[in-house]
């Protein structure tokens, strides 16, 4: 028996990434308390990122157990109830039980020690979480339907690796190539992939610059070089259709969603940025506050926001990101008003992440652009009420009317 998705009430939950900046948050930078982190902690599991898929119980004994906010600490308590949901697998395999609890099993395992490396892996301790969640991703992996492919391909004499799956009894489906931000890798798109299976599409999930097994940086120049290897591969395999590749990019990701749009434009058929910063979203005025007061939507507040971005950037201080983001922008490298590929631009008009003016900069500058806003919705458009699987599943509408079935 295979299981849906990889989700048999579960969802995967992962964060990190192969560089290590800030070991501690800037005294400047605000940081909720270790009950006010307990407390939303509780409030979210179950529910909102990053423990959509948890057992409550679990999170409960997690919390009881967290005496402080040092990060390993927080790494070590997720890990140790990972670990046993790894080692409760592990019997399960062995006994012969059903594929579907094997695979419940790891993806537990796997969720709890991705909120180990949550946001990112900037210590010793959240490093090996990370190791930890990539091993136990890939145990359930082996359970998930449609099957899912790792995908090694080369980059500049290293390589970059991928995620394939492909519905099954589909023939040369059209692609969609998505990523997340400095906290979603490409382990935590499974939600969003089984979205897009219901739609017919195959789906292919990297880790953005900065993070996971990415090997640059966000602000390296031309980082989007390593989403136009990605899309260099998928034009040559067989099993999808390469020429109807769309992208869709989410929160600090949603950026290269945006410049994809522009450098991407005769490969790729549609781009979707949602909840990412253009131009307005890079600027001091706008990202101090964001990194020290505003961003309240953030688990553990705006100083865990500035840890996760400083990570993904290579730099260590608020004005090191403060000197580094302006460059970013896609109006002072001059895209805006070149030709694109077709492309959505979706936020919440009170994301404190990324501001609605950078959806505004898309649609009054080149080609006609579409974008929907959120007027109650905050990060990413997510609004009150709103069904988990709702912003998904409008993107993957729109994608549909792009690529075709």
């Amino acid at each position: 028996m295979a299981m849906r998705g990889p989700w048999v009430g579960l969802a995967l939950i992962a964060t990190v990434g192969a560089f290590a900046p800030p070991a501690a948050a800037p005294a400047y930078a605000q940081e909720r308390t270790l009950e006010q982190v307990k407390t939303e902690v509780l409030r979210r599991a179950g529910r909102q990122n990053p423990f959509e898929f948890v057992r409550r119980d679990d999170v409960e004994e997690v919390v009881r157990g967290l005496d402080s906010l040092d990060r390993d600490h927080w790494a070590q308590q997720w890990c140790r109830m990972g670990l046993r949901h790894e080692a409760r697998g592990d019997r399960l395999l062995a006994e012969g039980a059903a594929p579907a609890q094997i695979g419940e099993a790891y993806t537990l395992a796997f969720n709890y020690c991705r909120a180990g490396r949550y946001p990112v892996a900037s210590t010793p301790g959240k490093r090996e979480a990370y190791q930890h969640s990539l091993r136990m991703f890939r145990k359930a992996a082996a359970y998930f339907d449609p099957p899912l492919q790792i995908v090694r391909f080369p980059f500049e004499g290293r390589e970059l690796i991928g995620y394939l799956q492909v519905p099954r009894g589909a023939v040369r489906p059209p692609v969609v190539l998505h990523w997340g931000g400095v906290d979603g890798w490409k382990e935590d798109r499974q939600l969003n992939s089984s979205v897009l299976h219901r739609f017919g599409f195959a789906t292919f999930t990297m880790d953005m610059p900065g993070t996971g097994e990415n090997p640059i940086l966000f602000g390296e120049p031309r980082a989007e070089r390593t989403f136009s290897a990605a899309i260099d591969h998928l034009i040559g395999r067989g099993d999808v259709d390469g020429r109807r590749i769309g992208v869709w990019g989410s929160s600090f990701g949603g950026y290269w969603g945006a410049k994809l749009a522009y450098t991407e434009a005769g490969r790729i058929r549609a781009a979707v940025t949602q909840g990412g910063n253009v131009h307005h979203g890079f600027q001091p005025e706008w990202l101090g506050p964001a990194l020290t007061r505003t961003a309240a939507t953030y688990l553990l507040g705006p100083s865990s926001l500035l840890d996760a971005r400083s990570f993904v950037l290579g730099v260590r201080t608020l004005d090191e990101v403060l000197r580094a983001a302006p460059a970013l922008s896609l109006k002072t490298q001059g895209l805006l008003d070149r030709p694109s590929a077709p492309l959505l631009a979706v936020n919440g008009k009170l994301d404190d992440q990324a501001p609605i003016e950078d959806v505004y900069i898309l649609l009054e500058h080149g080609a006609p652009k579409e974008a929907r806003v959120y007027p109650q919705g905050r990060h990413m458009g997510r609004s009150p009420g709103m069904r988990e699987d709702e912003l998904a599943t409008m993107i993957a509408t729109w994608l549909r009317q792009r690529l075709g079935p």
